[in-house]
């Protein structure tokens, strides 16, 4: 094995894999045992005996299986990050930052600089990952090994071809649970944020985008992902259009520093959200018909070529949804996809390529994925399955296009459920705060909330 292969990295191996390590490696339990507790030292989870046991007393790590079993059996391998490149690459993005976005862009810059705590609260099509660059190009000129993670697969994929395109000369990694690229040392690494369990202490500047976004918002072991991945000097930024209680509270304690962008790139305001209330719209697509007011705008879509998602709350409505599609409008063309679908990427690069005309969809598709000049609908935007969170980013799916900067964002419901009111609620607020942005050009808040 490569040296570089345990830069900044924990390996589970076992002993005979070890063998022909190069002598720096360093060697730590991967299941630490302190009489009746264990602890998993790759994702740092207090592990129950009874669950971890295997026989002979061994004992694994049932909370990280799906990287790879760490037990009593393995030890975890490490080599300190030495920040070994050669070359670093430098930003061949010729695009220009709006004054907005310039300003926040030189809040993250700062924020690398001094290798602090920040978030970047920006709406969605705000031009967060454009935000990046003038930071990301000073990291790298540095010799600074960086990262950009993501709780999603869809977003990483998005991500990976927008930082290439920016940074040309730049060898960049993508990891991820579905790929079958081997791993590769590179200064510049775009992942999942599971894929962080196998890191430690990697990264001078680590960023996390849709943080918080599922699994990454609930999941305890991602966040000592984090905090084990980065390095203890090193510069860590959040990233999010809909920021949890718990990262603004850290933002009121002072624990990170804040930029707050309310416009988008375009400087146009969030489309609003439309809702009727269908109390049997699930009845009737049971029967095979759509909701008379859907069966109408979907007709009028078959006639104008106008491209849609259209999200359900459960995988096990898609198939009905879609063939109650066919049967009122059999001209439009559209498939179904979630987020087991083994034909999931080629699905969504195919309503990219404008091979079809409509998604039918469940929340996979409600970030990371930009379709420009898209209307959006949701049946059963009431349920449980949508949090505010999730409709405020399935509504920013719309008007991301400078060409189409609005569009129809539309909730068909049953009731009228508190999500869909904060939601709503939630939008209002920021397009207010993005008018009074309009009036008062190029001022955007870049301080502590107090």
């Amino acid at each position: 094995m490569e040296k570089s292969a345990l830069y900044g990295r924990q390996l589970c191996l076992t002993p005979d894999e070890a063998r022909d390590l190069p002598a720096e490696a360093q060697k730590m339990v991967g299941i630490q045992r302190n009489g009746q507790t264990l602890r998993c030292n790759r994702c740092g989870s207090n592990l129950t005996a009874t669950m971890a046991q295997l026989p002979n007393q061994q004992y694994y790590c049932y909370q990280c299986l799906n990287l790879g079993r760490v037990s009593t059996l393995t030890s975890l391998y490490h080599i300190p990050e030495p920040n070994e490149f050669l070359n670093y690459p430098t930003c061949s993005w010729q695009g220009k930052l709006t004054s907005q976005q310039a300003e926040c862009a030189e809040r993250v810059r700062t924020n690398f600089e001094q290798r602090g705590r920040h978030l970047l609260w920006a709406v969605t099509g705000a031009g967060k990952t454009e935000m990046l660059f003038p930071g990301l190009a000073w990291a790298l000129s540095q010799g600074l090994r960086c990262a950009l993670a993501s709780p999603r697969v869809d977003v990483c994929l998005e991500l990976a071809p927008s930082l290439q395109a920016a940074f040309q000369d730049a060898e960049i990694a993508l990891l991820h649970g579905r790929s079958d690229e081997p791993y590769r040392y590179c200064q510049l690494t775009i992942c999942t944020t599971h894929q962080l369990l196998r890191f430690r202490s990697a990264f001078d500047v680590l960023i996390i985008d849709e943080v918080d976004a599922f699994p990454f918002a609930t999941n305890p072991r991602l966040h000592y992902a984090v905090n084990q991945a980065v390095k203890p000097n090193g510069a860590l930024l959040y990233m999010t259009a809909t920021p949890s209680r718990e990262l603004l509270r850290q933002v009121r304690r002072r624990q990170l520093s804040i930029s707050y962008l309310p416009l988008r790139f375009h400087q146009h305001l969030l489309p609003t959200i439309k809702v009727s209330l269908q109390p049997h719209w699930w009845r009737t697509i049971t029967r095979g018909q759509l909701p008379p007011c859907l069966r109408r705008k979907l007709t009028a879509y078959a006639k104008s070529h106008q491209r849609f998602l259209l999200f359900v709350p459960r995988v096990a409505q898609l198939a009905q949804v879609k063939a109650a599609i066919e049967r009122a409008v059999p001209t439009l063309n559209g498939l179904t996809v979630h987020s087991t679908d083994p034909e999931r990427l080629e699905k969504v690069q195919r309503m990219r390529d404008h091979q079809v005309q409509f998604l039918v969809t469940t929340t996979i598709l409600e970030r990371g994925v930009t379709l420009p000049g898209i209307d959006v609908i949701v049946l059963g935007a009431d349920d449980s399955i949508f949090s505010t969170a999730a409709l405020v980013q399935i509504a920013g799916r719309v008007g991301r296009s400078r060409d189409r900067p609005d569009g129809l964002v539309w909730f068909l419901c049953a009731s009228y459920a508190r999500t869909i009111k904060n939601a709503r609620r939630q939008i209002k607020l920021v397009n207010q705060k993005g008018r009074r942005l309009q009036r008062a050009m190029p001022i955007v808040s870049s301080e502590h909330s107090s």
